[in-house]
């Protein structure tokens, strides 16, 4: 495994971690703790320190087997959780600083922990970012001990560069791939200069980026590449990060023609966000163990070379950029 710095956090981190969006189980199915557990096992038992996880995926079972599977290991393991999507509707009236600090609370509770290594607001809305009452509540709950460190997860370059005027954000979650590289523009620039962490999330663009999907994939009523491929119930860019279905496939396909023999491309894309030094970290969720082993494969990749990254880059331009570049 290797091993990053977490911005000012100070926290030494796997540079692949794992998220638990659809822990325990794919996107839309039942929970299960015992798959949960195999999943953390897998992932603890191979260098894997820190687990991100947010008090809505399902319905905070996710935290609960995070909570009782961290309470349970001797290594140390740093845990992220998020909060605000509980708020509904989720509107920047709704943050309010005593009903941010239930939630904080209500994760405390939920994980049997008492404190958090890193607390997010989770994705939210833009016109919270103007208003220092909120981020000033996270200071009083770090003086009182019940989280170490405050960080923004977004949906917009926008919001992340506004969330780090904030001196207390330590880290920024964002997405960022091969079909998604605007945070490459002057995000890295300015969380560099402020020694900010950077987490990424959604690096396969649900899974588009591993290369095994067709046009003939189904997915599962409650599954979000199903109903949110248009932002029918969050922002679209959490699905497909953006990308039109049918596109995103032909983009895969010229990917697949720049790597014949690698028959499963998430390493290859995973491997890709790793080259750049101002990523701390990508956390890649898993819904059984074999999908963390696949994740870890980047790590053993031989360097790009210089045709290879060229390739990857005309697929990008070609196929993805005039569609989502400027929208977050």
């Amino acid at each position: 495994m290797i091993y990053r710095k977490l911005g000012k956090t100070g926290l030494n981190v796997s540079a692949i971690s794992l998220g638990t969006w659809q822990l325990g189980g794919k996107w839309g199915d039942d929970f299960s703790f015992s798959n949960a557990d195999k999943i953390l096992g897998e992932a603890v038992d191979n260098g894997i320190n820190f687990i991100d996880t947010a008090d809505v995926y399902s319905d905070g079972k996710s935290e609960k087997a995070v909570g009782k599977f961290v309470r349970n290991r001797s290594e140390k393991i740093y845990v992220a959780t998020k909060c605000g999507r509980q708020l509904n509707p989720h509107v920047s009236n709704a943050y309010q600083p005593e009903v941010l600090r239930k939630f904080v609370e209500d994760s405390l509770k939920n994980m049997g922990l008492e404190t958090l290594d890193l607390i997010q607001l989770h994705c939210p809305p833009t016109d919270v970012y103007y208003r220092p009452e909120i981020f000033e509540l996270f200071d009083r709950l770090k003086t009182e001990g019940k989280i170490q460190n405050l960080g923004v997860s977004v949906e917009r370059v926008e919001e992340a560069l506004k969330g780090i005027e904030y001196d207390n954000v330590t880290t920024v979650q964002i997405i960022f791939n091969l079909f998604r590289q605007r945070p490459l523009e002057l995000f890295f620039e300015q969380a560099e200069k402020k020694n900010v962490g950077v987490i990424v999330r959604v690096p396969l663009a649900s899974g588009l980026l591993t290369g095994k999907f067709t046009k003939e994939s189904t997915f599962t009523q409650g599954d979000h590449r199903n109903y949110n491929r248009n932002g029918e119930t969050f922002d679209k860019g959490e699905t497909f990060s953006g990308i039109d279905y049918n596109t995103g496939l032909e983009a895969v396909e010229a990917l697949k023609a720049i790597f014949p023999n690698q028959h499963n491309l998430a390493p290859i894309a995973l491997k890709w966000i790793l080259q750049f030094d101002m990523v701390s970290c990508i956390i890649p969720g898993a819904s059984r163990p074999e999908q963390i082993q696949s994740n870890l494969e980047c790590l053993s990749l031989p360097d790009f070379t210089s045709e290879q990254l060229a390739a990857m880059q005309d697929v990008y331009e070609k196929y993805i950029k005039k569609e989502v570049h400027q929208l977050w």
